[in-house]
C-alpha cells in the first residue's frame, strides 16, 4: 500500500492533498490486467464432490490517481451466485504487490502478488494462485490451490480468463 510519511496525516480523506505525488514505476507492470474479462473453468474434483462449473465476469481498472486497481467480479460457482471486489496495489516499503479481497460471502483476505519468470502468484494464508498470460496478454490461465492446515496444498479450481476489450 502506498503511504507517504509526513508529520501530519495526509490523503484525500483528510483534505490534505498534493498535486505532486509520485507513482511507483512497479505499478506499470499491472497494466496487463486492465480491461474487461470473462472467466470460465471448474472446481477441482474431490472424493466427496465432482467438479463444478465456474462462469464469471471481471473488470480491472485503475482507481483515480493510478496507484491502485479495483477488480470487481460477478459470477457463479455451480448454482451459487458469487462475487466480490479486489484492490491491488504496490507497497514500496516492502517492494511487494498486495491484494485485499472482499467476497460475497462476507469473507476478507489479503495476499501478496508476485511476478517471476512470466508467472503471477497470489499467495495468502489459505489460498494461492499461479497465473500465466498467453495470447499476447489476452488470456490468463489461473490454477488455484487451497490449504486447510497451512501446510498441505490441494488444487481448488482452474479458470481461463479471456479479455473481451
Amino acid at each position: 500500500m502506498t503511504t507517504h510519511t509526513t508529520e501530519r496525516p495526509t490523503g484525500v480523506s483528510t483534505g490534505r492533498v498534493s498535486a505532486d505525488i509520485s507513482r511507483a514505476p512497479e505499478l506499470d507492470r499491472l497494466d496487463v490486467f486492465i480491461g474487461r474479462w470473462i472467466t470460465e473453468g471448474q472446481t477441482a474434483p474431490s472424493p466427496d464432490a465432482p467438479p463444478v462449473q465456474i462462469v464469471a465476469s471481471d473488470v480491472y481498472q485503475w482507481v483515480p490517481g493510478n496507484h491502485f486497481i479495483m477488480h470487481p467480479a460477478y459470477g457463479r460457482i455451480g448454482d451459487v451466485g458469487v462475487g466480490g471486489i479486489e484492490i491491488i496495489g504496490f507497497d514500496p516499503d516492502t517492494g511487494q504487490y498486495r491484494t485485499w479481497f472482499f467476497d460475497s460471502q462476507g469473507n476478507t483476505s489479503t495476499q501478496t502478488l508476485t511476478y517471476r519468470d512470466g508467472v503471477w502468484t497470489w499467495q495468502g494464508d489459505h489460498a494461492r494462485c499461479h497465473g500465466e498470460f498467453t495470447d499476447e496478454g489476452r488470456t490468463l490461465i489461473a490454477r488455484h490451490e487451497r490449504t486447510d492446515d497451512g501446510e498441505h496444498w490441494v488444487p481448488s479450481m482452474t479458470v481461463t480468463i479471456r479479455k473481451t476489450d
